[in-house]
């Protein structure tokens, strides 16, 4: 299937035809700004049919309750829907007139319909219609006729996906739809006609490919605080099943509900294990139809056989007929239509016919709901063709009276009861209390059913009575007849769905976190599913096990959070009163369409009844990086693992913890866990971090104290801003030190106004402790937090008040053993609080792990004070190999080469000994938890947190450095900050003066003297000797990896590509400023944000701007005197290429220097304390964009 040819489709195809939709509606006066009155007989010149006006008064009826938006949206994918469901059946051979409606007989875009017009026999057809457009040559209008006429007559025997066509959906049909280039001409084109032999993947990859775009939409609102409506909530959280997931949860539930009571049936629906093995080695046969994903039961002890043999007993009783199976989040129907393929074995296996069992399936087995009507409508019609598929004349059934008679199946879309006519109502209750009971009952639980879906409870109803009563209108003379048949039925018919019990319910519900809940949707499940709140794929958790019968099998994919996270822990002891029969955990990656750590699923049969000492069966595919590693793993029968959900009580918890061997249970219960000893908090939340938190180059660094060692302390303190721990990347031992926080008195008062702000943990704040990130997308590490900071929620922090053992939890929890047990209680990506209090501790071999703790401390404080974004970093590694190593250089002639081969030693040589120290105490570790058979004290080199050296990175960051000197925030005889704000010394700048001025001009050409790259090679020369200098240059063009000579790769470093990287390292929140006229690089400055004074605009205009201009004068007279000159034809083409580009710059330039001269004569004052956000959007017309 070529997936990328149906996504490119799709996506074109949604805009396509709702642009045409919306020309056709304008075509009838109406547009999303104005309409036309509804009453209106012509628009626009044309002379309105009774007909047209009908469907336009419905059209603008739709748009003032539902908005224009999403009529054009319904209305477009309506006839998207409807083409590919036309197409569908053109290539297979399933339309009853077996007359192509989009091609020939060989697929080429020559519609076999119009060929044929004359001799159709279609519902409703009008000849006389069809000779008069054939005659007058009005094929396109013909085409549109033949086409609507031909989904009318398919309404008869595919009512749900075929509706009547005589509405405002007719009146928008597109047109030119024969036209090169069109939706249907496209369709045919792009999309091979052999992906549309397989109903359910061609529709379900359309589906969700149509739908990407508007899901990025929702996406990118959500965070905005926009919540999904109940509109968009079908894009946001639809998802389509890869098959073999599809294949595992349906032949383990309701396949195993047959087999455990039909032991014989396994010969037959079972593959031998020559099919097992031929079937995993890729040997596929496309008829192949036993069930490949089907896991036998684990071992049981004896009693707990016993148990199941009474069940299978009653499973036994159960003929084909009876059994009842239901997806609740159908979506486009994917799992409906495998629970098809599976009941039909299952009916063929008890000797039914094809023909019999189609029938009863659609009438008693099958069961589907959606809150998508669209969904639902693909749902039904991949039902439907299944139903085909097995049996070829089932759209031909006729009754007695030669009526079209074709089973329907029960798929819906979830109905609202909102406008539901009171007299309708009355009417059909015919004054009999127990059916105004019953319906009083359905509509009140079924208003504003959209918002929240197959998660509604429906009480049970005397549903004979109810259908009894449709039957009597059916036969009935009233005008309330119809209104009945079309509103009041489909709601009786979601009610009853919603209402009765299943022996299986299998889905793939949405996954929707409670920050993207509409209010409505948020106070249902918190009233009504406290304990799964969190997420809707939890709350489905909860509904699906309601659904289902006592001794029935629930199947379902879900996020994997509510098997470890503390938020589902009310939920986890909840489910323990039914079992796992299995699980296939997958981890990230199980969707080929998701990439990254983000979405982490798991696949699990349960049992809706609790068996003591009963044994599940679970597959842990999380290592396989793609979809189909992971069902290799799991054909391969790898990494499998027999658990008693009984025993994950015994962490705390309560995770499911199905891997860990009886070890692990031994040690939590031996040992006290870590909250026995230690103090973990939270953390604060500001309320708006935007205020209160900056990183800390951001502001003056005189206003930082990084003194305290108590909250109390504050009073005294002359600071404004404090270290604050934020969490940050995966990191050990030391480091992410990166933020600091408002938090003096004034700040304190301004964020306790602050809604959303708490201040859990305040009494730790500043104290010595262990703290780690939150969130990672990597391992799990903790870092020594040293005295003087406060933390945050994303930084929470663990106190020991016994001092001495810190460094010892420091390292159990960097070990290997602190990520084995932080993965039992939480393998997501979300370090919480209780995860870190519940770690098991046992204390031995202490002074020995203090001391490989300390060491582990020191070598990454190196690494991380080695970087200027670190606020202890002193001088760069390449001027400190100068004064480290004197004896081996030849001062004033000192080479770059050495000193990066220095630094890269140093760095290797920390980098083997932290490995070294870690794998030490992981053996340590391992050793005094007796876990051996468990874990291995290897580390990984991508688990060390130290850097090694990057000759690209690390010259990148000399030139940083070296722009840092030139501004004078550092000197390189000068440990630290020189200047951040304050009071300027003069007395740091011994060896090297900063610039005077503070503003250094980037330019493609020698027009200033002291421009950035005169200055840079000034400050090689100066702090390594002009011996030196040009091997020094060439050695760092080299690094940078740029063509031609060093000082000109060097230069276009500068130009183009310094100011990203700063950006970077900076976070995008640059200490230097780029000014910078545009792309033809007329002019370009830096400045440094702590030397700023309101005058520094009008300097650059006057000093720099203006002498630029007037270079640039000078240098157009020379080139334009040069081409006259030029006495070959190369020579005059070269000069008029120079001459165009600075004429360009010229040009630009002038442009530029109007903007900067508004902003000059305002003299703008800035207040650091700001942040660089604030202050860099305040000169955003003339500062170069933060990528």
């Amino acid at each position: 299937m070529d997936k990328n040819a149906i996504k490119k489709y799709a996506v074109w195809a949604r805009k396509e035809l709702i642009s045409r939709v919306a020309q056709k509606a304008q075509q009838y006066g109406i547009t999303e700004t104005e309409m036309v009155d509804a009453g209106a007989d012509s628009v626009n010149g044309k002379v309105l049919s009774a007909e047209e006006m009908q469907q336009r008064r419905a059209l603008i009826a739709q748009i003032n309750e539902k908005g224009y938006q999403q009529v054009m949206e319904e209305v477009a994918y309506t006839w998207f829907n409807r083409f590919s469901a036309l197409r569908f059946m053109e290539v297979n051979g399933y339309l009853p007139s077996h007359v192509r409606v989009f091609t020939d007989e060989n697929n080429a875009f020559k519609p076999q319909i119009l060929a044929e017009a004359l001799h159709l026999e279609l519902d409703k057809l009008d000849k006389d219609k069809v000779y008069a457009l054939k005659e007058t040559e009005q094929t396109e209008e013909l085409y549109k006729y033949l086409l609507i006429v031909q989904c009318n007559a398919l309404n008869s025997i595919l009512p749900g996906m075929f509706q009547t066509i005589a509405d405002y959906t007719e009146l928008l049909l597109p047109d030119n739809l024969l036209r090169e280039g069109s939706v249907i001409e496209q369709m045919i084109s792009q999309i091979p006609e052999d992906n549309w032999q397989d109903a359910v993947q061609i529709i379900g990859w359309l589906y969700q490919y149509y739908n990407s775009e508007k899901k990025d939409d929702v996406f990118a609102a959500l965070k905005k605080n926009v919540k999904i409506t109940k509109e968009n909530i079908p894009a946001a959280t639809q998802l389509f099943t890869p098959d073999w997931i599809v294949r595992y949860m349906v032949e383990n539930s309701l396949g195993r509900l047959w087999v455990e009571g039909h032991p014989d049936a396994k010969a037959q629906l079972l593959p031998t294990p020559e099919e097992q093995a031929a079937y995993t080695a890729g040997n596929r046969d496309p008829e192949d139809t036993k069930w490949h994903y089907y896991l036998e039961e684990a071992q049981q002890e004896p009693q707990v056989q016993a148990q199941l043999s009474e069940i299978s007993k009653q499973y036994a009783d159960l003929t084909p007929e009876q059994i009842k199976v239901i997806d609740p989040c159908c979506g486009s129907g994917h799992i409906l239509a495998y629970l098809f393929d599976v009941l039909m074995q299952i009916y063929e296996n008890y000797g039914y016919t094809s023909r019999d069992a189609v029938t009863s399936i659609l009438q008693n087995n099958l069961y589907g709901l959606d809150i998508d009507d669209r969904a639902a409508q693909l749902a039904y019609f991949a039902v439907m063709m299944k139903a085909v598929r097995y049996d070829k004349r089932f759209l031909k059934r006729k009754d007695e009276d030669g009526e079209p008679d074709v089973p329907q199946p029960h798929v819906y879309a979830i109905e609202e009861s909102n406008r539901i006519e009171k007299p309708d109502v009355e009417y059909f209750c015919n004054g009999k209390l127990e059916l105004k009971d019953a319906m009083q009952t359905i509509l009140t639980q079924l208003y504003d059913a959209k918002e929240y879906g197959s998660i509604l409870t429906i009480p049970p109803q005397d549903w004979d009575a109810l259908y009894a009563r449709f039957d009597e209108v059916a036969d009935e003379s009233s005008f309330h007849r119809e209104s009945i048949r079309k509103k009041l039925l489909p709601l009786v018919r979601v009610a009853q769905t919603l209402a009765q019990k299943y022996d299986v319910v299998v889905t793939n519900p949405p996954y929707m976190g409670s920050s993207g809940m509409g209010a409505k949707l948020t106070e249902y499940v918190k009233k009504n599913y406290p304990d799964s709140k969190s997420d809707m794929f939890a709350v489905f958790i909860e509904v699906c096990a309601r659904m289902a019968k006592t001794n029935a099998y629930q199947a379902m994919i879900t996020q994997h959070a509510w098997m470890f996270l503390s938020s589902f822990e009310k939920l986890r002891e909840k489910m323990m009163h039914t079992e796992t029969v299995s699980m296939a955990h997958l981890g990230a990656r199980a969707f080929e369409e998701i990439g990254g750590e983000v979405v982490q699923t798991t696949a699990f049969v349960r049992y809706t009844n609790h068996m003591d000492g009963y044994n599940g069966t679970y597959c842990r595919l999380i290592e396989p990086t793609t979809q189909q590693g992971k069902e290799e793993m799991f054909l391969a029968g790898q990494n499998r693992y027999n658990a008693n959900q009984d025993d994950f009580a015994k962490i705390p918890g309560n995770p499911v913890a199905y891997w860990v061997g009886n070890i692990v249970y031994e040690i939590y219960t031996r040992y006290p866990i870590l909250s026995t000893v230690a103090d973990v908090r939270h953390g604060l939340s500001t309320g708006k971090n935007e205020i209160f938190v900056r990183l800390w180059h951001e502001v003056n660094y005189g206003k930082i104290d990084f003194s305290l060692t108590n909250r109390s302390q504050i009073q005294k303190s002359k600071g404004k801003y404090f270290p604050y721990n934020k969490g940050g990347e995966f990191r050990k031992w030391y480091g992410n030190a990166e933020c600091v926080l408002w938090y003096d008195i004034e700040g304190q008062k301004k964020m306790a106004s602050m809604s959303g702000h708490r201040h859990d943990g305040r009494e730790r704040y500043f104290q010595e402790g262990i703290s780690w990130s939150f969130v990672s997308s990597s391992n799990f590490g903790v870092r020594y937090t040293p005295t003087g900071f406060v933390f945050d929620v994303a930084g929470s922090t663990m106190f020991l008040p016994q001092h001495d053992i810190l460094m010892y939890v420091c390292g159990l929890l960097c070990s290997k053993l602190g990520q084995f047990f932080m993965g039992i209680q939480n393998p997501t990506m979300n370090f919480q609080v209780g995860n870190l209090r519940n770690v098991p501790l046992v204390v031995a071999k202490k002074e020995k792990i203090d001391e490989i703790v300390s060491i582990c401390i020191e070598k990454e404080k190196e690494d991380w004070d080695s970087f200027e974004t670190s606020w202890d970093f002193t001088r760069h590694p390449f001027i400190k190999a100068i004064t480290k190593y004197p004896n081996m250089m030849d001062i004033g002639n000192i080479y770059l080469a050495e000193c990066y081969d220095i630094w890269a030693g140093e760095c290797e040589e920390r980098f083997a000994q932290l490995k070294a120290n870690e794998e030490e105490l992981n053996r340590i570790f391992i050793d005094i938890y007796g876990l051996q058979d468990e874990l291995t004290p290897e580390v990984e080199d991508k688990d060390v947190t130290v850097r090694k050296a990057d000759l690209g990175r690390d010259v990148r960051s000399f030139i940083s450095y070296a722009v840092g000197c030139m501004f004078g925030r550092y000197s390189p005889t000068y440990d630290g900050l020189a200047y951040a704000g304050g009071t300027w010394d003069d007395g740091k700048y011994n060896t090297y003066k900063p610039d005077a001025d503070g503003i250094i001009p980037i330019c493609d050409d020698e027009y200033f003297e002291d421009d950035m790259m005169g200055r840079f090679v000034e400050f090689v020369r100066v702090v390594y000797g002009d011996g030196s200098l040009e091997d020094n240059l060439r050695f760092i063009a080299n690094a940078l990896g740029g063509k031609g000579q060093p000082k000109e790769v060097i230069r276009n470093y500068f130009l183009n590509d310094f100011y990203t990287d700063h950006c970077k390292i900076y976070q995008k929140r640059p200490i230097y400023w780029l000014f910078d006229s545009g792309k033809k690089n007329g002019f370009k400055c830096l400045i440094y944000m702590h030397r700023y004074q309101p005058d520094t605009i009008a300097r650059i205009r006057t000093d720099y701007v203006h002498e630029q201009q007037a270079r640039y004068r000078t240098a157009i007279e020379g080139l334009e005197k040069q081409v006259a000159a030029a006495t070959s034809t190369s020579e005059r083409v070269k000069l008029t290429k120079q001459l165009n580009k600075v004429q360009a710059q010229d040009a630009e330039l002038h442009q530029y220097e109007e903007k900067v001269h508004a902003l000059a004569d305002q003299m703008i004052k800035i207040d650091l304390d700001d942040g660089v956000k604030h202050n860099y959007e305040i000169f955003k017309d003339v500062l170069a964009k933060i990528k």
